[in-house]
């Protein structure tokens, strides 16, 4: 009966092993500093863009008017030499993102790099006296506007449609 208590202090071994190993990774978690926050984003200031891409571009620019202070804007940019793209990015009061894209880029390559990929629907909406699509796809949603000669509107982001249409509806060309 030699061999039982070979197989015996094995499995006390493997016991201690794994208790050691708890008793570690137990005390990683405590000391290792660990934020399950979301990041917190900066605001940007998009007066100065938002001007010279009125000036600058062959259509009318839109950002939004009277948006709630919860709405940050995060992200701006405007490319005269690229199509006069117009970026307006904002993380909603819930933490998702919309995004204002405008262009004179060929509408429909223009409305899949916008949307990333969104396929559009049937579902149109009035919003604002202007006729919007509502486009749905795996990463982004949108809304694009119908009735534009010259440039294509987009809005798209994580956001719900709900999200998306506040922004629409906050939308103002100068």
């Amino acid at each position: 009966m030699a061999g039982s208590n070979g197989k015996q202090k094995t499995v006390r071994d493997m016991v201690l092993s794994l208790g050691l190993i708890l008793v570690a990774g137990w005390v990683m978690y405590l000391f290792i500093p660990h934020d399950d926050h979301p990041p917190n984003t900066k605001r940007v200031d998009y007066r100065v863009e938002l001007l010279t891409a009125r000036r600058a571009a062959s259509y009318p620019v839109a950002a939004p008017e009277g948006l709630p202070v919860e709405w940050k804007a995060t992200s701006v940019r405007f490319k005269g030499d690229d199509f006069d793209a117009w970026h307006l990015g904002f993380s909603a009061p819930d933490g998702e993102y919309v995004a204002i894209e405008q262009s004179t880029q060929k509408r429909s390559t223009f409305i899949d790099e916008a949307s990333q990929g969104a396929r559009e629907t049937k579902t149109t909406e009035e919003i604002g006296g202007r006729t919007w699509t509502h486009y749905t796809g795996g990463r982004y949603d949108a809304l694009v506007l119908k009735d534009t000669e010259g440039s294509t509107t987009v809005v798209a982001g994580t956001a719900s449609f709900a999200r998306l249409t506040e922004m629409v509806e906050a939308l103002k060309t100068a």
